[in-house]
């Protein structure tokens, strides 16, 4: 990638002072955006807007010092990424500064918007050599939505995006943002700093709340972005010299619609807040439609285009009244169930490309950047290939604050229960070129699957030299590292799998375990590591699995017909769970629908049921389970069968519940079933 492709985060930095006024009228000592918003509230009604701790609002963004005096008292925890912590870079910067917007306590330099709200941060920038900014994959993206699912974020603040075409993510943070909408979880996320008539994700993705920038007079600034998708989900905010928190210490004031995201989603928390004050079940869609219905118009100016201010400026004030008033909102466009559901419906899982994939940048206004043609923008962004992000030693725990770490110790360990297939990497030219020297000459060339298993096979213990990885349509998706007592098992169960797929057809792979760090590929990618449960370690292919758990093909012409159509019902549902609804395997309801098809004993008993009155796999639906046992995370998977020869005929619905809180998820009860209008 040019530097000319994705900016670097050069925000307008002024020097460090005391905080500066946002209004006219606001120059006071000690003013803020707090201020600048609730100016002429009653005070109970600003102390009230200050959040709540059973609100949480993740912060996906660069690492934050939290050491700086305006995070003292505040709660935050730091999931461990692929990001390596630096407190000194560029993405530590811009990370601190948006942290603090949100979750500055009162009192100090940088008071903050939500300060009492329970944050998360999720590390997704790194630094890049040249002190710029390392840009993160939708890939990573995605993962990191899904880590701030699983520990319960109710907004996700996300300060970049990705210049693009069109409002369509890539196939997995589509699920992911999907996800969110089906869980009733808010992302906000900056519109851009482009100055053009132009889209970034996931600003731009359907349930997304986008967010643009306006200065202090409540003009749109220069830099921020536009464009159809905008006027109907996004507001604008303060953006300009918004006062934040600088990594060691002190403030700084940066520009640009990166720090106006935070104004909206710390507002956005804060008024959940007042929902849960009220006794009321936090619904993040319904403040999403209120902040889009209270916006007001911007101030008008000569010949100003009104698409600029998108849908209208952040109106704090009547936003408030109208949560408060609990009034009904009609014009909510996401799914507000609590209850998430995945359901196979269509065909939009695209294969992921293996070598350019779309990335995520920091979006703060450049220091030189000039409003360009939007053609002109997305033509340079076509021809752009991603940078990986940066990561901690190879394999080893990256842990970044106070003893928290997802591998051992302070945290429950994430969890993984994902499907895929098998690959290796080198990590290095000089790891690949240790290869090519050490095998035969008549057969050392390492890239060779075949000849690589058989220099394994004579030296096993060159396995822990490889990478293994779990790739998805040639994406890796994780780096797979056994280890404890056992780890020379798993390496021999990876060289098994990896004979099977190259002559065997095997097909597909399951592997469960724990996230354990981070893992840099030669590719410059960097994948978190999983520590696999070999108890979970499948590799099969479906034609003799459906084979074995059907059993022989029976000799009588009459039995072969029922044979047949259960062998497709099965062999369908199959297929459609490995390659229709990809996913990360991270999320409860990820590992419920991949374990039910890692299990398809269970399944096949379904299938036999309904294909015997022929009926065909409609839709398969993973939900919160409500009656589970104690200290457990329970899940319903459910498979909807139609009659394709009478669409009049009910549904047949069959439920089984899964299980996931131990690494290995595991099926409670028996199989219900009924039928459904």
């Amino acid at each position: 990638m040019t530097a000319s492709t994705i900016a670097a985060d050069l925000d307008r930095v002024a020097p460090q002072a005391a905080p500066a006024s946002i209004s006219p009228n606001m120059s006071r000592a000690g003013s803020g955006i707090v201020d600048a918003y609730t100016l002429e509230m009653p005070t109970t009604c600003v102390t009230a807007m200050l959040g709540d701790p059973g609100i949480c609002i993740a912060v996906l963004d660069g690492p934050v010092d939290l050491a700086h005096p305006c995070f003292g008292g505040a709660t935050l925890e730091v999931l461990p990424t692929w990001v390596k912590a630096d407190p000194t870079g560029a993405a530590a910067s811009h990370g601190t500064h948006v942290a603090s917007i949100i979750f500055g306590q009162p009192g100090t330099a940088v008071p903050g918007v939500a300060p009492r709200c329970r944050g998360l941060i999720i590390p997704i920038f790194g630094d890049a050599p040249d002190g710029g900014f390392v840009n993160c994959l939708q890939l990573d993206l995605a993962r990191a939505i899904l880590m701030a699912v699983e520990r319960g974020a109710h907004v996700i603040n996300i300060s970049g995006g990705q210049l693009s075409a069109s409002s369509e993510p890539e196939p997995l943070l589509a699920d992911a943002i999907n996800t969110c909408a089906q869980r009733n979880i808010l992302i906000v996320a900056a519109a851009g700093n482009d100055g053009c008539e132009c889209l970034h994700l996931p600003a731009a993705a359907q349930s997304v709340l986008s967010v643009g920038a306006v200065d202090a007079l409540g003009a749109p600034i220069a830099s921020s972005n536009w464009g159809g998708v905008y006027e109907t989900q996004g507001i604008v905010a303060l953006g300009e010299k918004v006062l934040g928190a600088v990594p060691g210490g002190g403030t700084s004031e940066k520009s640009g619609t990166s720090f106006a995201t935070p104004i909206v989603s710390g507002f956005a928390g804060a008024l959940l807040g007042l929902q849960v004050k009220a006794n009321r079940t936090p619904d993040p869609h319904q403040v999403r439609a209120v902040l889009l219905e209270t916006a007001l118009q911007c101030v008008p100016q000569a010949n100003a285009d009104h698409r600029r201010c998108l849908a209208g400026r952040l109106n704090i004030r009547k936003a408030i009244t109208v949560i408060q008033g609990d009034s009904n909102m009609t014009s909510v466009s996401v799914n507000p169930s609590s209850e998430a559901v995945v359901t196979i419906e269509d065909e939009r899982h695209l294969p992921l490309s293996p070598i350019i994939r779309p990335a995520i940048q920091p979006a703060a206004e450049p220091t030189v950047h000039p409003s360009e043609a939007r053609a002109s923008v997305l033509a340079e962004s076509r021809d752009s290939m991603s940078i990986a992000p940066s990561c901690g030693d190879n394999g080893k725990c990256n842990c970044q604050s106070k003893g928290s770490c997802n591998c051992g110790g302070g945290q429950k360990p994430a969890l993984v229960y994902a499907l895929g297939t098998l690959g290796y990497d080198f990590g290095s030219e000089a790891r690949r070129d240790a290869f090519i020297q050490a095998m035969p000459s008549d057969a050392n060339n390492p890239f060779v699957a075949q000849q690589l298993l058989t220099y394994l096979s004579a030296n096993p213990y060159e396995a822990p030299s490889l990478i293994w990885t779990l790739n998805l349509d040639a994406t890796p998706i994780y780096a797979i590292v056994p280890a404890g007592p056992y780890a020379a098992n798993g390496y021999e169960r990876l060289r098994e799998a990896l004979a099977g797929q190259v002559g065997q057809g095997v097909e597909l792979i399951s592997i469960p375990g724990v996230i354990g760090g981070s893992v840099r590929l030669q590719s410059g990618q960097v994948v978190p590591a999983i520590v696999p449960a070999l108890r979970g370690f499948y590799y099969w292919s479906t034609k003799p699995l459906v084979a074995n758990v059907l059993g022989p093909r029976p000799k009588a012409a009459e039995a072969q017909g029922a044979y047949d159509r259960q062998s497709s019902g099965l062999s369908d549902f199959l297929n459609r769970v490995y390659y229709d609804l990809r996913n990360l395997g991270l999320t409860s309801e990820e590992r419920a629908l991949n374990y039910s098809a890692v299990n398809a004993v269970q399944v096949a008993d379904v299938v036999r049921s309904a294909t015997r009155d022929e009926f065909d796999l409609d839709r398969i639906d993973v939900r919160k389970s409500p009656v589970c046992r104690p200290d457990s995370d329970c899940y319903d998977v459910e498979l909807l069968f139609f009659n394709p020869n009478n669409t009049n005929t009910a549904n047949r619905v069959f439920r089984f519940t899964v299980d996931v809180s131990d690494v290995i998820p595991v099926t409670i009860g028996t199989v219900r079933a009924w039928t459904r209008r």
